[in-house]
């Protein structure tokens, strides 16, 4: 069943290469944008860019190294400007910071100029997906377990009016990644 679902989708990515608009992957760390938008990107044939390594590897540091030296200021005007230029490739699959539909105009910029695709998972379907990952996000080193519930529920609350903004909504814990994949072809298509 999943390959017919998977053919479906291939038939129609032609389609989709056509309307040349990004699609943007926005939601809270943790929610699968980098993990599924690579197999987004693979199933429609468009290419894949993640906007944290994009700016990791432009400016030599990483994003915990750029925020300790820099500031919060200049690197949320530098993800601004890196989200611009990333969306020139009108036909990536982009996955942006989790903060990043949150400053400046991005969230409408990102709106007028493709297709918006939140990932909305709980608090806890995030805090199960970030377990693992306390050594690689600074913000939840020597968290316990209650505390970090308690951060993702507090970030969601300030985050989600600007996540709500988004054309779609999907849940990578939820669907199948071949339903993703078909409901954003659908909907790429609808915007031109």
């Amino acid at each position: 069943m999943a390959n017919a679902g998977l053919q479906i989708v291939n038939r129609k990515s032609s389609i989709v290469n056509q309307k040349m608009a990004p699609i943007f992957l926005i939601g809270y760390m943790g929610s699968g944008k980098t993990t599924f938008g690579r197999r987004i990107a693979q199933a429609i044939g468009r290419p894949f860019i993640d906007l944290d390594q994009l700016i990791e590897a432009q400016e030599g540091a990483t994003v915990s190294q750029i925020f300790a030296d820099k500031g919060e200021t200049a690197f949320r005007e530098m993800e601004r400007d890196y989200l611009r230029k990333a969306s020139q490739n009108t036909d990536a699959v982009i996955a942006t910071g989790g903060g990043a539909p949150c400053f400046f105009d991005n969230m409408e910029f990102m709106n007028t100029k493709g297709l918006t695709v939140f990932f909305d998972l709980s608090p806890e379907e995030l805090l199960k997906n970030l377990r693992n990952a306390y050594t690689e996000r600074p913000l939840l080193k020597g968290k316990t377990e209650e505390e970090l519930l308690k951060f993702i529920v507090e970030m969601l609350e300030k985050r989600k009016s600007f996540y709500n903004q988004a054309k779609l909504k999907v849940n990578p814990a939820r669907e199948p990644i071949e339903m993703i994949v078909s409901y954003i072809l659908i909907n790429i298509n609808a915007l031109r």
